[in-house]
């Protein structure tokens, strides 16, 4: 069958994770290229409004496994549901988040089934491939886009010879959006018993301590980021500042976190956080394509630099030509002033 199937996982605060919708958006205009069904599978105990979470992302069908011992993730059940679920449907597309969890199961999916699978993808689309060795033309296969060789080239990455093409794909580089309000699909309850076996729970959990996050860059309307041009984690406290006036988060690139200027959450950029803020200020940031691949789709950003030559004012919509520690202050005062 030529459907796409993609794995939703569930929050701690038993809903559908960001990145499951952002999966489900991109997978409908795929499903719609390709002419072909939205599937999606979700897999936990006692959820509530799941269709009502998916069927306005153009999902078709929702497989909902249901039982008490799946209320938390475990490796063997997970893997056991999918796999068989797979075989079942036969998807040409499987996709996961490129989360803790999607990169534990889907390798371990795409080991066991023998098929290819591409990991941390930035973008999706399908389109055909010839193989330069035989001539041969596949038509309509999923290319898989990703970040290689350190950021410095884009590389697309196709399996044409097998079945199904699986991914992960990373957070937030895939919007969110709404495809039908009124969009309705079929759900289907499947039995827990039928996919998976007692053996499945080798492992028991006794306790679970989960830490909550302290910070959540991910959904700020207003990023404010340090790069390691800031100088030093005293310099910090200015962008914190800045932020807590208008609203915002503290975000920084793998420079400034391997400085000790940040902690390893604000790191955004290809191995940190994507973000896609309406409101991106990039003080002291030369502009590496490493951290520009994980902040290039804002919707404003404003360069603070003394380099006119950086990369970052190549992407920027407002530069200024300056020293950070000095233009700063005069952005925090003026602020200020204004909300008075």
């Amino acid at each position: 069958m030529n459907n796409i199937l993609v794995f939703c996982e569930i929050t701690e605060e038993q809903q559908i994770a960001e990145v499951s919708l952002e999966l489900c958006s991109k997978a409908r205009k795929l499903a719609d290229k390709l002419g072909s069904r939205l599937d999606a599978i979700v897999i936990g105990n006692d959820l509530k409004n799941i269709e009502e979470q998916l069927y306005p992302y153009g999902v078709d069908s929702i497989f909902y496994v249901n039982d008490p011992r799946l209320s938390f993730y475990q490796t063997l059940p997970y893997f056991s549901t999918i796999t068989k679920l797979i075989q079942e449907e036969t998807p040409d597309i499987v996709l996961f988040g490129a989360t803790a969890v999607g990169r534990d199961l889907g390798p371990r999916i795409a080991s066991y089934l023998r098929c290819g699978l591409t990991a941390d993808c930035t973008s999706l689309e399908i389109g055909n491939h010839t193989d330069v060795k035989t001539g041969r033309v596949y038509e309509n296969i999923l290319y898989q886009i990703r970040p290689a060789f350190g950021g410095n080239i884009i590389a697309t990455i196709v399996s044409p010879e097998t079945r199904p093409q699986m991914a992960t794909v990373r957070e937030g580089v895939m919007k969110k959006e709404i495809y039908n309000n009124n969009h309705k699909g079929e759900l289907h309850n499947l039995k827990a018993e039928n996919y998976i076996s007692d053996s499945d729970f080798c492992i028991e959990i006794i306790s679970r301590q989960i830490e909550a996050q302290k910070v959540n860059i991910k959904g700020a309307p207003i990023i404010v980021a340090g790069g390691y041009g800031m100088g030093s984690k005293e310099n910090f406290a200015l962008l914190h500042e800045l932020a807590d006036v208008i609203g915002g988060e503290v975000g920084a690139t793998r420079a400034a976190v391997d400085a000790g200027f940040a902690e390893n959450e604000r790191q955004i950029g290809q191995t940190g956080i994507t973000v896609r803020p309406k409101l991106y200020i990039a003080c002291g940031i030369s502009g590496a394509v490493q951290h520009r691949a994980g902040m290039d789709q804002s919707s404003m950003i404003i360069s603070i630099n003394t380099d006119p030559n950086a990369p970052i004012n190549s992407i920027a919509d407002y530069t200024i030509i300056g020293d950070a520690m000095d233009i700063l202050p005069k952005m925090i005062k003026s602020y200020k002033s204004n909300m008075l």
